[in-house]
């Protein structure tokens, strides 16, 4: 595996615009925490980055020997607004970012049906540079349930269009996260989220979903016990053997008990425990290996979202 640290840890769970570290600090805590590469996001570098801000956080990276999983490029992706998808309409800036960067993917935003066909352009786009996009399984888009994920998926059907794997909000739409459900995911899967939560009625954060309404969850650190079942997220991913990058995106600590430098590492040792011996690779291999038809995922979209 590739254990890489998001730039969310940085950020606050409901604003993801104002990082509290600094890219140099941030770094720093990526490398003593025994990360491998970062997943970049526009609170630190993204595409209103001037050239000569993108090429310092390249130095930065390249002195601590860091690699960049993936790029998450404007705050409409992050926070999957109505402008989401609009990157797809314009991609070359991501691209441009992604290959400054050195990373093999870039997260993308779908919420209306007419945004599939526009993502397969897209896709044809990152292909020519040899690039990769990819959707998050994520809250109000058509990536909430599995039988859409799977659906969307076979509609774009480019080898360059794939996912990010995240248990927690499948949890907050009511879907199964483990084993069976990886396998049926397995083609598509290139980078995977982790992020904890307790979902229960008197949770302090409410969201909201368009499969199953408002929900309501407590954040929790990765390492604490109680929430999403890890073990189990391991056991799909070593049964499909994934060789991609695992990536915390955990929100920065809301408590004030730790810091997001002892929360990265906290993160890194639990994580990597659970991983076991599971042997490293390259992120060139790991983002690029093409898709194969899984007879199990031949599931219909829904024509209600």
């Amino acid at each position: 595996m590739i254990l890489s640290i998001s730039c969310r840890i940085a950020e606050s769970f409901l604003s993801k615009e104002v990082a509290s570290l600094t890219f140099e600090e941030f770094a720093d805590v990526a490398v003593a925490a025994g990360y491998d590469a970062v997943c970049m996001r526009a609170s630190q570098i993204g595409i209103q980055s001037s050239p000569e801000q993108v090429q310092r956080a390249r130095q930065i990276l390249d002195e601590r020997k860091l690699k960049v999983t993936m790029i998450s490029g404007d705050f409409d992706i992050v926070y999957n607004n109505e402008r989401g998808p609009n990157c797809l309409y314009n991609v070359g800036p991501y691209l441009d970012l992604a290959e400054a960067l050195g990373a093999k993917l870039i997260r993308v935003c779908i919420k209306k049906p007419e945004d599939l066909v526009q993502a397969r352009h897209a896709a044809e786009q990152a292909a020519a540079r040899g690039l990769h996009l990819v959707h998050q399984c994520h809250v109000q888009s058509l990536f909430e349930t599995v039988p859409e994920i799977i659906s969307c998926l076979q509609q774009i059907d480019h080898p360059n269009f794939g996912l990010i794997f995240e248990a927690a909000n499948l949890e907050q739409c009511g879907q199964d996260y483990g084993p069976a459900t990886i396998a049926k995911l397995a083609p598509w899967i290139r980078n995977v989220y982790f992020q904890n939560q307790k979902m229960h009625a008197d949770g302090k954060v409410q969201l909201a979903t368009w499969c199953q309404g408002p929900v309501n969850i407590d954040l929790i650190e990765i390492h604490e016990p109680g929430g999403i079942d890890f073990d189990s997220v391991f056991e799909g991913l070593k049964g499909i053997s994934y060789d991609g990058p695992i990536t915390v995106h955990q929100s920065g600590p809301e408590d004030g008990e730790l810091t997001a430098a002892e929360a990265a590492k906290l993160t890194a040792e639990f994580l990597k425990q659970r991983a076991g011996q599971w042997p490293y690779h390259s992120l060139s291999k790991a983002c690029s290996k093409p898709i194969e038809r899984n007879p199990q995922a031949d599931v219909q979209r829904p024509d209600a979202v």
